[in-house]
């Protein structure tokens, strides 16, 4: 599974880091990421930057999807 997070409706808000650190940071830009391992996929972000879900993080990935003010946080199956 991969997760992704559409930064036109990003809030900023930082929930989504808060539950998941491992797959979520903020950027300078006031904006959520997703991570693959320590590189943030930033350029371009969106739907272009998909990361792999890391082992015993889909829980936590499906609650700050949940949590999410901004609804932008998107789970995609492979």
């Amino acid at each position: 599974m991969k997760v992704w997070i559409d930064q036109d409706l990003c809030t900023g808000d930082g929930l989504c880091e808060e539950i998941a650190p491992d797959v979520f940071t903020l950027l300078d830009d006031g904006l959520a990421y997703v991570k693959d391992g320590e590189k943030v996929l930033s350029d371009p972000g969106g739907a272009d930057s998909l990361a792999p879900i890391p082992d015993g993080q889909l829980d936590a990935v499906i609650e700050a999807a949940e949590e999410c003010p901004g609804e932008c946080i998107f789970i995609e199956v492979e």
